[in-house]
């Protein structure tokens, strides 16, 4: 299986990464994907991915990045750093590095607002950042992870633009997918592919999440952890970690009605053919 996104380069793993990336073996997860959120997170995906075979790299910048601000996830709280988005630094790190496999996450959040910085200004600046990581795919030719919390309009508008302009080649892919049905029909005809997380696990998840799952072709699929974050039903409480992504993996089984084995192939081989790695 492939974790195709996890943050072992957040401070979450700073005391016990290589024990992580074993037990992910154990369980069978033999790729990682980490996911930079800002520069200096990216710098480190990028190291990993020198120091193990089996981990590779995506590099961006973050829309919460963009303002100071207080940020609560479940039980990790931080604070986040104010960046500006240099696209020639990213470039560096991609051209130092052939291990990475895609530019994100990027996107648009609109689930918090930095308190000092008014809602409209917020949303002008994270669209740009957007179109500037759009670009830099383009560029680089590889695959966006599109991180859309509550912004899933604006998200279509930036994308449809950018694809009539002919960029983005590569395409990418919605990760940690909990939009609608219409949302998730949308993506998937502008050639994009959809993540699930351990969301997917939830007593409470949603039956209409469910029912997107069960429609949307196993081709167009992949799983990932988002690792610290969003730990499946049966660690709930814990820090999640890229082992745990065969709890996805199961649940997608449990929902398609198909063997874990053709999940694990199907996601594998999606992630695989996507990130251009072997």
């Amino acid at each position: 299986m492939i974790d195709t996104h996890c943050h072992l380069n957040f401070r979450a793993f700073k005391d016990d990464t290589a024990e992580v990336i074993a037990r992910a073996k154990l369980a069978g997860v033999n790729s990682i994907i980490n996911v930079g959120s800002q520069y200096k997170t990216s710098e480190r995906a990028v190291k990993l991915a020198q120091e193990n075979d089996n981990l590779y790299a995506a590099i961006g910048l973050h829309p919460i990045h963009l303002f100071e601000q207080e940020v609560d996830e479940e039980e990790i709280h931080f604070k986040t750093k104010a960046e500006i988005f240099n696209p020639a630094k990213y470039k560096k790190l991609f051209a130092n590095n052939k291990r990475v496999v895609a530019i994100g996450e990027c996107g648009l959040d609109y689930y918090r607002f930095p308190e000092n910085v008014a809602k409209e200004e917020v949303k002008i600046k994270q669209i740009e950042l957007f179109e500037q990581h759009i670009k830099l795919a383009s560029e680089l030719n590889l695959p966006i992870i599109i991180h859309s919390r509550e912004s899933y309009d604006d998200i279509f508008q930036v994308l449809e633009k950018s694809i009539k302009q002919g960029l983005l080649p590569k395409r990418g892919v919605s990760h940690c997918f909990v939009g609608t049905e219409e949302q998730a029909k949308k993506f998937l005809d502008l050639g994009f592919l959809l993540s699930f997380t351990g969301i997917i696990t939830f007593k409470n998840v949603g039956s209409s999440l469910l029912k997107i799952i069960k429609e949307t072709p196993l081709e167009k699929i992949m799983i990932e952890t988002d690792a610290p974050y969003l730990a499946p039903q049966a660690y709930r409480g814990t820090r999640n970690e890229p082992a745990y992504v065969v709890e996805v993996a199961k649940k997608l089984a449990e929902i398609k009605d198909i063997e874990l084995e053709e999940v694990d192939r199907a996601t594998t081989a999606n992630a695989k053919l996507l990130f251009n790695i072997v």
